[in-house]
C-alpha cells in the first residue's frame, strides 16, 4: 500500500536524532499497516451494501485524480459493499488513519448500525499536525487519546457531502458540533479542513477524504525540527 510522498528535506538539514526517529516511527506505522492484511482483502467477497445507494459511485475533489480509478484496485466502485475498515485499506492516502483504526480496535465501531460518515484525514494531514514521535506514541501507547481523536472524525448516519452541508452543524461521535459549509464541489469543516475526495461508499458508510486533522489535540509537527 503506497503513502503520499513526503518532500525530502534539504541535505544535512535534519538532525541525526530526528532522522532516526522518523525511521523508527515509519517502521512502527509500517508494522501496524502490515498487520491489517490489506492485500488479502482482494480475495475476500464483498459484503452487501447497507447504504441503500445504487448506481456508480461519483467521487469529487482535487485529490480524486491521483487516486485509483477505472479498473484499478481500490477504485470507488470496487469499495461499495466492503466493510468500512476494509475500504479504508484501499485508499492509498489513508494509511495513518487506517492504522489508527486498527490500533484502537475501532473497526467494529465503523460498522455500527445506522451507518457512519467517516471524515478521514490524509497521511499528509497527520504529518502536518503531529511529529513522527507523537504519531508513534498515539499508535503504540496512547490509544485512548487516539480513539477520542478518531471519534472527532465520525458522524452518525451515511451522509453524502451535500447532506452534511445542508445539515450543518453536525455532531461528531466525540460530541463536538462541526460546522460544514460548501466549498466548490466539496465542503469545508470547522473552518479548518476541506474535503479533497468526497463521497466514497462502503457498506453502511460514506468516506470523505479531508486535508486536515480535526479535534483539539495540540500541534506537534513543529517539534520535529527542534529535536536532538
Amino acid at each position: 500500500m503506497s503513502q503520499t510522498p513526503i518532500p525530502n528535506p534539504r541535505p544535512g538539514s535534519a538532525p541525526r536524532a530526528t532522522r532516526r526517529r522518523r525511521a523508527m516511527a515509519g517502521a512502527a506505522l509500517a508494522l501496524l499497516v502490515a498487520a491489517t492484511g490489506c492485500t488479502s482483502s482482494q480475495e475476500s467477497p464483498a459484503p452487501a451494501d447497507r447504504t441503500g445507494d445504487t448506481g456508480a459511485v461519483t467521487v469529487s475533489g482535487p485529490l480524486c485524480d491521483a487516486l485509483p480509478s477505472g479498473d484499478e484496485p481500490g477504485n470507488p466502485d470496487s469499495l461499495v459493499g466492503r466493510a468500512p475498515d476494509e475500504a479504508l485499506t484501499w485508499i492509498p492516502v489513508l494509511t495513518t488513519f487506517e492504522a489508527a483504526v486498527r490500533a484502537t480496535g475501532m473497526a467494529e465501531e465503523l460498522s455500527a448500525p445506522g451507518g457512519l460518515t467517516i471524515l478521514a484525514p490524509t497521511d499528509d494531514a497527520f504529518r502536518a499536525k503531529f511529529s513522527t514521535a507523537n504519531i508513534d506514541n498515539l499508535l503504540l501507547k496512547d490509544t485512548a487519546t487516539l480513539r477520542g481523536l478518531l471519534r472527532e472524525h465520525l458522524v452518525a448516519g451515511t451522509h453524502p457531502v451535500a447532506e452534511l452541508v445542508a445539515a450543518s452543524p453536525v455532531t461528531t461521535l466525540a460530541g463536538t458540533d462541526l460546522a460544514v459549509t460548501s466549498a466548490g464541489s466539496g465542503a469545508r469543516l470547522a473552518d479548518r479542513a476541506e474535503t479533497v475526495c468526497a463521497d466514497y461508499r462502503a457498506s453502511g458508510a460514506r468516506i470523505h477524504v479531508i486535508d486536515k486533522v480535526l479535534g483539539n489535540l495540540p500541534d506537534t509537527a513543529h517539534e520535529e525540527d527542534h529535536s536532538h
